[in-house]
């Protein structure tokens, strides 16, 4: 073959670059090639300062170079040496400077698993594949929950980490235990028969939600909580299911299925909880606003006593009215600084409550609260006398443009045959029959002349 068969003329087509050509094929694999399982044994293995490792993987007819970076190495549970059979989940990938094919590894363990770690590969694409995994399929976790059921052993180190943990962030908390064995070729049947107990019970125990665990281990394990059964029963479950399953590196079928995985137990359990503290800030705060909202609406309503009053024709109507207004205010707000009073001290004898059970200070917390109730009471006396004064200074307003004030400084109120009031001279004939309100009484008279007055 010459050099001519390679000519854009002879071909059609113009010749790739080197650098083309190893992109094309690098895309290539990483599309034939997704994530796999390879064993094999470790050789030539180098840490680099960066804390990435780069080996060769061989078995007795074969080798490739691998490359296991930083953010994957710190994750394997146990220091590589040259010579030790592993597996290894990687990915294909081209190293295209050099053209040469390596793994890029996501996770190494010990040889031995390699059949479970691929039955564990097949089963998750099987359920990803009918939906068990999506996310519109899970159950949100309740804002607040008062009783939880936990799937474990009874003798397993991630129950007491659970009870600690919530004993100690939310004591208001109850756990029910649902016992099962959570290691060992029955405890698969059994876990998934607990998760269905919890749900057949939930009325009845009252529950909010399920946390599923145990502690770490090898894939063996936990292996239980990759079987079919757990994941259907997970997925069958009416109570939304947090999964705290091993390490923080450990996956298994349970956490895909649950709707929340947690790295650990204790993360399940602070996951499933919001600290007391936090519940007790949020109520205090729904207090206060509801009295600034109890507040404005009182001040609205004497708004709208003022507005109706000031459409009232009568002075004298008026002045009944406004005083009636006036004591139904003033009875109003003494019985609102009451239950503001009584929701306080109720509030201040809960919180004492709450601290005398889960702080030994009582006396000093006892002293707070006497202090808190005392200037309560001053900031309701004073807000009372404040009422009173400003009711005071209505009724002497009222009083002294009354028209009995008006009256007591020798005027009259004229009303004419029609019982309407009368302004002008105008308005009345001779021989109207009028009545004349003083002071001090009444009079009836009859007009015997009208005469205006000359301008």
């Amino acid at each position: 073959m010459t050099g001519d068969d390679f000519s854009p003329g002879r071909t059609g087509r113009e010749a790739l670059s080197v650098s083309e050509l190893n992109s094309a094929v690098a895309r290539c694999l990483e599309r034939s090639f997704p994530l796999l399982s390879v064993s094999g044994e470790i050789s030539n293995l180098t840490r680099a300062a960066s804390g990435h490792w780069y080996f060769t993987l061989k078995d007795a007819a074969a080798q490739v170079r691998c490359a296991m970076f930083r953010g994957r190495a710190q994750f394997v549970d146990f220091s590589p040496r040259n010579g030790d059979a592993v597996e290894l989940s990687a990915q294909v990938r081209l190293y295209e400077a050099r053209g040469d094919y390596q793994l890029v590894v996501d996770a190494m363990r010990r040889a031995g698993s390699g059949g479970l770690l691929e039955a564990f590969m097949q089963l998750r694409d099987r359920l990803a594949r009918e939906g068990l995994f999506a996310p519109e399929r899970k159950r949100p976790w309740p804002a607040f929950v008062r009783r939880i059921g936990v799937v474990t052993s009874p003798d397993a180190a991630a129950l007491r980490d659970v009870a600690v943990t919530l004993g100690r962030r939310a004591p208001h908390v109850t756990l029910l235990l649902y016992p099962t064995p959570v290691q060992g070729a029955p405890a698969a049947a059994q876990i998934a028969a607990a998760i269905a107990l919890a749900n057949r019970r939930r009325e009845l125990d009252r529950l909010d939600g399920l946390i599923l665990c145990r502690g770490g281990g090898s894939i063996e394990d936990l292996w239980s909580f990759n079987d079919e059964r757990v994941a259907r029963a997970i997925a069958a479950s009416a109570l939304p299911v947090i999964a705290g399953v091993g390490h923080e590196t450990d996956f298994t079928i349970a956490d895909f299925v649950a709707d929340i995985r947690a790295a650990t137990p204790t993360a399940a359990a602070e996951t499933a909880t919001q600290p007391t503290e936090v519940w007790l800030r949020r109520i205090a705060q729904a207090q206060a606003a509801l009295a600034r909202r109890l507040e404005r609406r009182i001040e609205q309503g004497e708004y709208r006593v003022d507005a109706l009053a000031a459409r009232l024709v009568s002075p004298a109507r008026r002045l009944d009215l406004a005083a009636e207004r006036l004591a139904a205010l003033d009875r109003r707000r003494r019985a609102a600084m009451a239950r503001l009073a009584l929701a306080a001290d109720r509030r201040l004898r809960e919180a004492a409550w709450r601290w005398q059970t889960q702080r030994p200070e009582i006396d000093a917390f006892a002293h707070r609260v006497e202090r808190a109730q005392t200037r309560l009471h001053a900031a309701a006396q004073a807000r009372l006398a404040g009422a009173e004064a400003r009711i005071g200074r209505l009724a002497a307003v009222l009083e002294a443009v009354g028209p009995r004030a008006t009256l007591s400084r020798g005027y009259a109120i004229v009303t004419g045959p029609n019982g309407r009031i009368v302004a002008e001279a105008a308005q009345l004939n001779s021989g109207d029959a009028l009545r004349i309100e003083f002071a001090d009484g009444q009079v009836d008279a009859q007009v015997k002349r009208v005469s205006g007055m000359s301008t």
